[in-house]
């Protein structure tokens, strides 16, 4: 009897003692999720850009600029007078509204103060107001990925809008002053 428990014993323990082998995963990701998603992306920024474009093309008095950001714009009142541009710090007084590409008012005309890259704004009318100079009123259009992107402001914007924002820069007070 001894016998027999020294065997199970010594059976125990060399299957006991066998080293980890390791285990093949379940689930393999190719990385199609993002493949797709860069093609929906594609497709609905194609899709914003001729919708855009027709409206610029209807609008033929307006006189568009298409800036290095991929948004566009132009100026309903140009201050001649004024070169300084907001830079990095520099605290403005603006006042916008937001609208949807149809015209429909999203957020009515508000005032607000804003330090230079140093708050949340989003990507589109941050990038605009660097353009502008005290005085300046100018219409800015949008793609929803310059301004609330997939996200919307979990508010009045949904996913994926374009935006029409009308913006008069009303001063410049520059870090250094």
């Amino acid at each position: 009897m001894k016998h027999l428990l020294y065997i199970l014993i010594a059976a125990f323990l060399l299957v006991g003692c066998k080293s980890p082998e390791a285990r093949m995963p379940e689930t393999v990701q190719s990385g199609s999720f993002l493949k797709e998603s860069a093609k929906r992306n594609k497709k609905l920024n194609e899709k914003e850009q001729e919708i855009i474009q027709t409206m610029i093309k209807n609008n033929p008095d307006k006189d568009y600029i298409a800036s290095e950001s991929g948004f566009w714009y132009y100026y309903n009142t140009k201050a001649e007078k004024d070169t300084i541009q907001p830079d990095f710090g520099d605290i403005i007084n603006f006042e916008y509204n937001v609208s949807d590409l149809s015209g429909n008012e999203i957020y009515a005309t508000a005032e607000r103060t804003y330090v230079m890259d140093k708050q949340e704004l989003f990507t589109g009318l941050r990038e605009g107001l660097k353009l502008m100079t005290a005085g300046d009123v100018i219409t800015f259009i949008f793609p929803s990925q310059k301004a609330y992107g997939y996200y919307g402001d979990e508010n009045r914007i949904g996913t994926n809008v374009p935006l029409i924002c009308e913006v008069t820069l009303k001063t410049i007070t520059q870090e250094n002053d």
